[in-house]
């Protein structure tokens, strides 16, 4: 049957945002509105100075500074957009910035006091600060924002740089201090609170998946115990009252049957024989994935007229719910979104087929430790025990896809787990 794409959402509420706040996130979005101010401030505050200085300035001088600040906001507006390089970029562009200063004097033709007045690199104090809060760790940013702003203030006093009075000049060094502090703030506390949101995912996602497992864990020792205590517990009771042939007889056919139950509980269908939906196993399947903040794609095939036993729809949802654990854990690169779907059809012969996939870090198949247990206890040796299988797909860079095949309660078959296969 053919399967089209669609958007469950089945509760509004649940459903995660698309644009989670995470480290990534904030990295993004601070270095575009450092690019962007920078560019304003260059155009509306800077230039219009510049213009002004422009024939008291050595030209090759000021040719290559306004190239390499200009230029590097550039660079680090478009490194923002593409989310990479960026803390190159601004690295550059505070570095650029400073040299601008120190050279400063060989950049003034002769002229001095009025004729120079206020370098216009003064317009972009604030943006090389940010740019140094941006790129450089906690200490060297609160070095640079307190050295640029003084490296100022002795340019400013000096003839090449206006010549102007000591306290207007300190005035002016205190107020790009107290902005540069304010903007280095801004960022460290920003990005302390979203490590911190990061941490509390990764942490919940553990226990998610901690839960996922000792959820199964549990419906399966329920399972184990009612046969127990329905099958071989009378057994053992028959046989301890068995004096006659024939109660003996009869233990033993009641031992028979109990084995018998044990080695079919793998794959029970369930005590009463009810089938689940398939619709509804999207359903719950559609609920997990809204539960998760990295957003995940349904593509849900009709299925109607479908079903499958209780502990099938069990396994496969589990299995899906872990592997979309699987995905929101490893498969994010900080460098780009990653996209994530999760797809579910029925087959002609009345089975089950489903996708979770990305196209994020991917991972070697053959290199992953043996203690990791996600993949081969939680997904592949729980499909196995209600008859189905599971394949992986990843590549390095490429992402991952996880197919989790259930062909059909007629065509079950004791699937064989690899012994020591993918964690």
């Amino acid at each position: 049957m053919a399967a089209e794409t669609a958007t469950l959402v089945p509760n509004p509420e649940a459903t995660s945002p698309k644009n989670p706040i995470s480290r990534a996130r904030i990295e993004t979005v601070l270095g575009r509105a450092v690019g962007g101010f920078g560019l304003m401030f260059f155009a509306v505050q800077a230039l219009p100075v510049l213009l002004e200085q422009v024939d008291v300035l050595n030209p090759g001088w000021n040719a290559l500074v306004i190239a390499a600040v200009l230029g590097g906001l550039v660079a680090e507006t478009v490194a923002s957009l593409v989310r990479r390089f960026v803390r190159p970029a601004n690295a550059f562009v505070a570095i650029a910035y400073l040299v601008a200063f120190i050279t400063w004097p060989l950049g003034v033709q002769g002229a001095t006091g009025d004729e120079v007045g206020r370098p216009w690199l003064y317009a972009m104090l604030t943006v090389a600060t940010s740019c140094a809060a941006m790129a450089f760790p906690v200490w060297a940013a609160s070095a640079y924002t307190v050295l640029s702003p003084v490296l100022y203030g002795v340019v400013r006093t000096l003839p090449a740089g206006g010549g102007a009075p000591l306290g207007d000049t300190a005035l002016e060094v205190v107020y790009s201090i107290i902005l540069g502090g304010a903007a280095l703030v801004l960022v460290t506390t920003l990005r302390q609170a979203t490590s911190a949101v990061d941490m509390a995912q990764h942490t919940a996602l553990d226990r998610y998946a901690l839960a996922v497992r000792q959820h199964a864990t549990e419906v399966e020792r329920v399972q184990v115990d009612a046969i127990v205590h329905d099958s071989v517990l009378t057994t053992f009771l028959s046989a301890a009252r068995a004096y006659t042939p024939d109660s003996q007889d009869l233990a033993g056919r009641m031992a028979q049957n109990a084995i018998r139950h044990l080695a079919d509980a793998a794959v029970s269908t369930g005590q009463d024989g009810a089938l689940v939906p398939v619709s509804a196993l999207s359903q719950r399947i559609a609920a997990s994935a809204g539960g998760f903040s990295a957003p995940f794609e349904l593509r849900i095939a009709d299925c109607t007229g479908h079903g499958l036993p209780e502990s099938a729809a069990e396994a496969l949802h589990s299995a899906t719910v872990q592997a979309m654990v699987n995905s929101v854990q490893h498969a994010g690169r900080r460098e780009r979104a990653v996209s994530r779907w999760v797809s579910l059809e029925g087959t002609e012969d009345g089975g089950v087929v489903i996708e979770i996939g990305d196209d994020g870090a991917g991972f070697d198949t053959r290199h992953v430790p043996s203690e990791r247990l996600g993949l081969r206890v939680s997904i592949i040796e729980r499909v196995a025990k209600v008859g189905g299988v599971v394949s992986v797909e990843s590549e390095l860079g490429r992402g991952t896809v996880v197919r989790v095949e259930w062909p059909g309660e007629d065509n079950v078959v004791p699937a064989v787990v690899p012994e020591g296969g993918l964690a």
